[in-house]
């Protein structure tokens, strides 16, 4: 798995949590960024995110996350890529 597959297989999920099927996916998209991203929308993306990648986000690394960029770090580091 690499950052492209990853970007890949986040944009449904972003474009259902967040109803915007032309969200662009970048390492530095932020909460900032996206209308409706909100406290609620962002457990929602992560419950997705989590169940699609199988993996389980520490609090200590949600509250790391300062985009999704960080998120990808993440995944990759959870599915042991290089």
């Amino acid at each position: 798995m690499n950052r492209e597959q990853i970007t890949q297989e986040l944009h449904p999920i972003f474009a259902k949590v967040f109803r915007n099927p032309e969200i662009q996916i970048s390492d530095t998209l932020n909460a900032e960024q996206v209308s409706g991203w909100d406290s609620l929308t962002h457990l929602s993306m992560i419950a997705d995110v989590e169940a699609h990648f199988d993996v389980k986000f520490k609090l200590k690394e949600l509250i790391g996350m300062k985009n999704v960029g960080d998120m990808m770090d993440l995944i990759l580091a959870k599915k042991g890529a290089p």
